[in-house]
């Protein structure tokens, strides 16, 4: 009796599943499909272009590297790279051939941000974004920054190879300047991009340590033909639907517990300032040291002020540097009348950092009067504020590190990047890979290809996903 109610019950579920199927077969629809289209949340359309194979060629892109890195004014393995030198316009001459040999169409504005577009089934959306820099700081080396240009570049052809087509549109972005190297403006391009009225305007005026203007550099590359150019870089909110960075960490977290790729939260808040001191001068030898204004001095009493007061802050994330430190006239058998600072002030918590520069603003006050000297600058030429990653952008990256079975870790980016400005324009999110001791701005700055393939792939399938989106 049981075993006929059994079967009973197995015939009827049986033939209600075959009248499902049905129904949604005649509806055209798969129920495979269907199952995977809930579980992943992009309609069935979009599924049918999602990659399903990543494929890098790590030799065309360790070799890629290589050869940007000849773009350099100092001998090998040093990169040196400053905006609008000889050799940043070759270099940018090399990104732009790349990109074009990778079908996509390149553009540029009036201050050489480099935008190369593949074109999505629906152009009319806001298009998904990516990129780096390439420029470097003397002495450098060959990976911060150009492997989210040149990786970006790889994640297309990856994608193209995979015979992926994107929904939104994908640009990858070359920004002009992300180091202050010439003329003391971080993240120059994205900063412009996000719409900086006041970097606009005092560009007119703006020189660097060989009185070369701005606009006289950009022009000698090819740029900013006229002055008022300067605003047409600015890019509307909403402008991408969003932008993803990847970029070796700069720091020895990932590689010393072993992750693959480390999945950025926030972008800590980075401010820099100019402080300059005048005293008397004179004969090391004649002036009595009860009778000296040493302005060299008063510039070293600065200098470990700001390291007293970031470590009074009570915070592992609060830091200041003085990296540049300038004495006139120079000579060692003359006291110095003048001296010139430059700090670099960063947090993860704005107010805390702020509270750091007001103290040392007091400091370098009391300093000119105790020594008497003349305080004759003291400029916060930045002062930003921190960006956050967005949530789904996040949820992203987190979801295509899983998915290509990587470990990942959520983090804080302490360096700032272009993303910092990109989140003023559009969601933002980074990506960081391992990098050697976590050595950056110097030589000796390295990322294996394994790393560097593991973050292109995670960067191809974000794109993708964020794409479809």
């Amino acid at each position: 009796m049981f075993s006929i109610r059994f079967c009973d019950f197995y015939s009827l579920t049986l033939r209600l599943l075959l009248c499902s199927v049905a129904v949604i077969l005649a509806q055209n629809e798969d129920p495979i499909t269907r199952t995977m289209e809930a579980f992943s949340g992009y309609p069935i359309h979009q599924l049918s272009s999602f990659p399903t194979s990543l494929s890098v060629d790590p030799l065309s892109l360790h070799k890629q590297i290589d050869e940007l890195a000849t773009f350099s004014d100092a001998p090998a393995p040093s990169v040196t790279r400053i905006l609008y030198s000889p050799k940043d316009v070759l270099a940018r001459r090399y990104i732009k051939n790349l990109m074009g040999l990778s079908g996509l169409s390149v553009r540029e504005d009036a201050v050489g941000n480099i935008f190369g577009r593949w074109d999505g089934s629906d152009p009319q959306l806001a298009a998904v974004a990516t990129g780096s820099h390439i420029d470097a700081i003397p002495y450098s080396g060959k990976y911060d920054g150009v492997v989210g240009v040149l990786g970006a570049i790889e994640a297309i052809n990856v994608l193209k190879r995979s015979g992926f087509k994107p929904r939104r549109s994908l640009d990858i972005i070359l920004f002009t300047s992300e180091e202050p190297t010439r003329f003391g403006i971080s993240c120059l391009g994205s900063r412009l991009l996000s719409g900086s009225e006041a970097l606009a305007e005092s560009l007119k005026s703006t020189f660097d340590n060989q009185n070369i203007s701005f606009l006289e550099a950009a022009r000698s590359a090819g740029y900013v033909k006229d002055q008022d150019e300067l605003s047409t870089v600015f890019l509307k909110k909403g402008s991408y639907s969003a932008f993803v960075e990847l970029h070796i960490e700069q720091g020895p977290i990932l590689e010393a517990e072993g992750i693959s790729i480390g999945v950025v939260t926030a972008i800590a808040a980075p401010a820099s300032i100019k402080a300059d001191f005048e005293g008397n001068g004179g004969h090391a030898g004649a002036v009595l040291m009860p009778q000296r204004n040493d302005a060299g001095l008063a510039a070293a009493e600065l200098a470990l002020s700001v390291e007293k007061h970031v470590l009074e802050s009570g915070s592992i994330d609060t830091v200041g540097t003085v990296g540049i430190l300038e004495l006139h006239p120079g000579a060692i058998n003359s006291i110095p009348s003048k001296s010139h600072l430059e700090i670099d002030t960063r947090d993860i918590d704005e107010n805390r950092r702020n509270n750091v520069i007001e103290k040392i603003q007091q400091s370098a006050i009391t300093i000119a009067k105790k020594r008497g000297v003349k305080l004759s600058e003291f400029k916060i030429v930045n002062q930003d504020p921190p960006a956050l990653s967005d949530k789904f952008i996040i949820e992203a990256m987190e979801a295509a590190s899983k998915e290509l079975n990587l470990t990942h870790k959520l983090m804080i980016s302490r360096a700032y990047h272009d993303s910092l400005f990109m989140a003023r324009i559009s969601p933002m999110g980074m990506l960081f890979i391992p990098c050697y001791k976590g050595f950056s701005h110097k030589p000796e700055e390295f990322a294996s290809m394994k790393d560097m393939v593991n973050g292109v792939k995670v960067l191809a399938l974000t794109l993708a996903k964020l794409s479809l989106n």
